[in-house]
């Protein structure tokens, strides 16, 4: 896959061809991607075909892809917060076939990896500014803000300036060109680590374009020229795979977002005017949330998408209304998805909605719920684990093979399917509705309790902006849910709302279910794809409760 891309702006262009590739060289001659890839064949050590790149923006994304797409066989996107983290991950998974030699990263993030880089295969790393694409007038503003409070590495034949690198491969002349199959991986990128340790998944050409392809025909509403506003970021399987590859591939615009900042909002949205809005829930709580955008005429939005979470009830309802005030004829549109499969591999019909449900699968993708640990098939509207067949299938985790076994597992149809770990069910109609992550099931004195189903009538109650429900240790029952509520702007968080939505929870939902406990929060803790860190809460549930033991002891 190759992304291509206009300097100083922040939206990319599926171009592809020489004719093409000519245009790019003229508008950004000193960047061009042979360059880069000359630099790289001259600064790499002898006999070595693995670099590795951080990106801080589109134009530094394109480069980077564009160069490393066509020399080397692998790209390996990550975010900027958690650099340091991600190196050493990588480091800790590396073979011969995939050391980690080159490193391209941005003068923000060096503080967090010098301490690191020495415990790595790291032999040479180029040092990019985030003020280098700046408009002169930003650089200025830059300088006074930002620059001094950023830790410069000092300059050697290791750590190399990306001026300098750029520079001394001007009279390079040698061919830079590999030929790539669909087999052929493309890109690594790292599981978001809501349910534990962050993984390796190994994407190919084939997944990705198999993804622009079937995603762009489920969407059934995408022309060339439309913007999408794409706040996911690239080292995120739905930002990567469908912001960016599946637009580009089929003529529109991505733009893409170094940071994203909900009290910005609006100005985004009267910015770029996107056809095409695509986030996960955390982002449409935003839009509701923004007073500036409530007299705004948004009839130019013609999709919009929410993946990466899950979508409640309420919360879909609310955007619909919002949508339908502000002139925008659509609903919005729930995505499943999981970087395994390359972020989206299900979604709702552009003109119907089943509720509860996550919609059908993508084209040429197959779906089969199996009874938990078993290959046995369900029977319709029987909760299972879900598991998936189809082109968009990852290649298998970064060198490890154990886990790569316990998730692509051969059927008796002789298919190889992908076990997600996620609970769900299919109708008869082959509707899919997701309950949730499988090792996320709470079990109370036998009973299966489901935290989604939970937080859909908590969240359902009008005092509620948001809730998270975790399940913690109990003498008795094994388990026991409690809750974490965010309450709207505005409304107190006092015994009388807490006694309300224990009563609202007593209504709908049978004994069992009810939780133990509720706690209020003034915000909830987040992934940094914007995912609520339920992990987070789980562990501060057990840290206390495992001093309350100490000190009874």
């Amino acid at each position: 896959f190759e992304y291509y891309g206009i300097r100083d702006q922040l939206v990319d262009y599926g171009l592809s061809g020489n004719e093409e590739r000519r245009m790019i060289a003229q508008m950004a001659k000193e960047d061009h991607c042979d360059f880069i890839a000359e630099q790289i064949e001259k600064h790499r050590p002898q006999g070595k075909l693995k670099a590795l790149a951080f990106c801080r923006n589109v134009t530094h994304a394109r480069m980077m892809c564009e160069a490393l797409g066509e020399r080397y066989k692998t790209a390996y996107l990550t975010g900027r917060n958690d650099i340091g983290e991600r190196v050493r991950a990588y480091n800790d998974l590396q073979n011969d076939a995939h050391a980690l030699e080159i490193l391209f990263t941005v003068d923000i993030a060096w503080k967090r990896i010098k301490n690191i880089i020495k415990d790595t295969t790291v032999e040479k790393v180029i040092v990019l500014s985030v003020k280098n694409k700046m408009p002169k007038y930003m650089q200025v503003a830059y300088n006074v803000t930002k620059e001094n409070k950023i830790e410069k590495p000092i300059y050697n034949d290791s750590i190399i300036n990306w001026k300098t690198f750029i520079k001394n491969g001007e009279d390079y002349n040698k061919n830079t060109y590999i030929a790539r199959t669909g087999e052929d991986e493309a890109v690594v990128l790292y599981s978001g680590g809501t349910s534990g340790t962050p993984k390796g998944i190994r994407l190919s050409n084939y997944n990705f374009n198999a993804e622009a392809m079937s995603a762009f025909q489920a969407a059934n509403c995408l022309k060339p020229g439309d913007k999408v506003l794409a706040i996911m970021p690239i080292f995120h399987g739905f930002g990567l795979g469908v912001c960016v590859h599946t637009i580009l591939s089929n003529g529109g615009q991505s733009v893409l977002l170094p940071q994203f900042s909900a009290k910005e909002f609006h100005k985004l949205i009267k910015k770029y005017k996107p056809n095409f809005i695509i986030g996960v829930p955390t982002l449409y709580e935003a839009l509701l949330n923004n007073r500036k955008i409530k007299n705004m005429n948004l009839s130019f939005v013609k999709c919009a998408i929410s993946g990466g979470d899950s979508l409640s009830i309420n919360l879909k309802n609310k955007i619909d209304i919002f949508f339908r005030e502000h002139g925008a004829k659509i609903q919005i549109r729930e995505g499943y998805g999981l970087t395994e499969g390359l972020a989206a591999v299900c979604l709702t019909p552009k003109d119907f909605y089943r509720e509860g449900s996550i919609g059908v699968p993508l084209p040429d993708t197959y779906f089969k719920i199996v009874k938990p640990g078993t290959t046995k098939e369900c029977k319709p509207n029987e909760v299972g684990e879900i598991t998936i067949y189809g082109p968009t299938v990852m290649m298998g985790y970064l060198n490890n093979e154990k886990e790569t076994k316990e998730t692509l597992i051969k059927h008796k149809d002789g298919l190889v399917w992908l076990h997600t770990g996620d609970l769900g069910y299919m109708d008869e109609d082959g509707f899919v509705y997701y309950k949730q992550r499988q090792k996320r099931m709470i079990i109370s004195s036998g009973y299966n309790v489901y935290p989604q189903h939970i937080e859909n009538i908590i969240d359902s109650h009008p005092s509620v902006l948001v809730s998270c429900v975790v399940g913690v240790k109990h003498s008795y029952k094994q388990e026991v849910a409690k809750a974490f509520v965010v309450l709207k702007d505005g409304i107190e968080a006092t015994e009388e709302i807490r006694c309300e939505i224990m009563e609202f929870c007593k209504k709908n939902l049978a004994k069992y279910e009810l939780p133990y406990e509720i706690e209020f929060r003034n915000e909830l803790p987040k992934t940094l794809v914007g995912k609520v860190a339920y992990t987070v809460l789980q562990k501060e549930e057990a840290e206390k409760q495992e001093k309350e033991e100490n000190k009874d002891k």
